[in-house]
């Protein structure tokens, strides 16, 4: 069996434009290795693809030996699905160019672009979509799990910004999706994961922003938790689009603007983007420093790639992560009392617990326009477990689920799917919610063997 998949893989290579490797090969582990130092599998073979015709070639010959499919563009998504034990790891990071037009503020992007190399292109002309809030995640499965960042109080989700897609599938056609053409397929890529086909590149809607924005953290002291998340619920429900302001609570980390000895000790930050004129930023700011009081705070007006880029010391890769999410439409004080009670016991230093605000835009969306249908969602919640020892798993991720239980009655339906960890089929019809059997049905058409399967599956019966 080994000889003949040997002989295949010989002849595969002879039509292959990209790079193979085996595990043999010098590079193999640095190439398998993603984001999260939890996911340690081994794929039989590694397909690095340059170009749509090299991931056909990638699904053909996965499909024709039979082999485990797994698909990779940033590495970052915590479930882990970019690879696979013993299968075939198409590889899409190599795939990295970003096209802007000017003409039409439109932006194609290949699969294998992080945030940062996209926002790095785009942002040369001032323009930017909705992406994330981490420079290292990738495009590709960000968006096609619905994607959310700063932009999307004023702009929507990532999805809404898509305007087409050029799709490999199943059976390794190659199809353009839009409102246009092959719809219900675009409609299942807004938010459907990697369920339909392998996506070689993407076309965004882009919006002028920045290149500089009033961008920043304001911290308090833990002891003041209660009043600073309270009021912080009550100015995200009336705060105007073009501000976002997320919550974070933590061990503080050595930030320089930070007094010495309140490194290390749990703490609640703001975080917040003004999209728009600085001065009026500072204006509609100005009241977060009254929830509390400020330990410090470091804002001003800087690069919006910059911003980008400031969580990623906290988010950098190898590190050992466990997350559970919920949505919710308002922050109520049962959970407000919940996130203060587990913040008090993080099981390790870089634990934390926080809370995206989105709302706006991302609201005036009808649930069913697309797969993602979470449109209730005002804000998401993620249990961000983190921490560097395999000796700490059992600790660190009790605390994750007890909190995520504890919490649980005072969420809202649905749940953002690229929070979901690879333990959580139970719960992908609910995150899904109004348009599941819809996406099932999509299935069936798209991919009714349920080749792509290493993702938040949804099986094709």
């Amino acid at each position: 069996m080994k000889e003949l998949l040997k002989l295949n893989i010989d002849e595969f290579k002879t039509h292959f434009l990209g790079e193979v490797i085996l595990p043999d090969d010098a590079g193999y582990d640095e190439v398998r290795q993603i984001w999260n130092a939890m996911i340690d599998r081994k794929p039989a073979l590694i397909a690095r693809c340059t170009s749509p015709e090299d991931v056909v070639q990638a699904i053909e010959f996965g499909r024709t030996q039979n082999l485990l499919i797994s698909i990779r563009g940033g590495g970052h998504n915590i479930a882990g699905n970019a690879v696979c034990d013993d299968g075939l790891m198409i590889d899409l990071s190599l795939m990295k160019k970003v096209q802007v037009d000017l003409a039409t503020n439109r932006a194609s992007v290949e699969p294998g672009c992080t945030l940062g190399d996209f926002d790095k292109v785009v942002q040369a002309h001032g323009l930017a979509t909705p992406l994330g809030i981490n420079s290292t995640t990738g495009v590709a499965g960000l968006t096609l799990g619905g994607g959310f960042g700063w932009l999307s109080r004023k702009y929507g989700m990532t999805i809404d910004n898509l305007l087409s897609a050029e799709v490999v599938t199943a059976d390794g056609s190659q199809l353009h999706a839009s409102e246009s053409e092959n719809s219900d397929l675009f409609w299942g890529l807004r938010g459907g994961g990697g369920n339909f086909g392998v996506v070689t590149c993407f076309e965004f809607q882009l919006h002028p922003v920045g290149p500089n924005v009033l961008s920043g953290l304001i911290v308090f002291p833990f002891d003041q938790a209660k009043p600073v998340i309270s009021q912080f619920a009550q100015f995200t429900e009336t705060m105007p689009e073009e501000l976002n302001v997320w919550m974070v609570t933590r061990k503080a980390p050595p930030l320089p603007f930070l007094p010495e000895d309140v490194h290390g000790k749990e703490m609640v930050a703001l975080a917040l983007c003004y999209v728009g004129d600085p001065k009026e930023g500072e204006k509609l700011i100005e009241p977060l420093r009254g929830f509390g009081t400020v330990l410090g705070e470091h804002i001003g007006v800087q690069p919006y790639i910059a911003w980008q880029q400031a969580f990623d010391p906290l988010l950098s890769k190898g590190a050992r992560n466990y997350w559970k999410s919920h949505n919710f439409s308002q922050l109520s004080e049962g959970v407000i009392d919940a996130i203060i009670e587990y913040a008090a016991r993080l099981p390790s230093p870089q634990c934390e617990i926080f809370i995206g605000t989105i709302g706006g835009q991302t609201a005036n969306v009808s649930p069913e326009a697309m797969a993602y249908s979470s449109r209730d969602a005002n804000y998401v919640m993620n249990v961000h477990g983190r921490w560097e020892s395999a000796t700490e798993d059992e600790h660190c991720i009790t605390w994750a689920r007890e909190f995520f239980a504890k919490s649980q009655p005072f969420a809202s339906s649905g749940a953002y799917i690229n929070f979901l960890t690879q333990e959580e089929t139970d719960r992908i019809a609910f995150a899904y919610g109004a348009t599941w059997n819809r996406l099932v049905e999509l299935k069936k058409k798209y991919d009714p063997t349920n080749l792509f399967r290493m993702n938040q599956n949804i099986k094709p019966e």
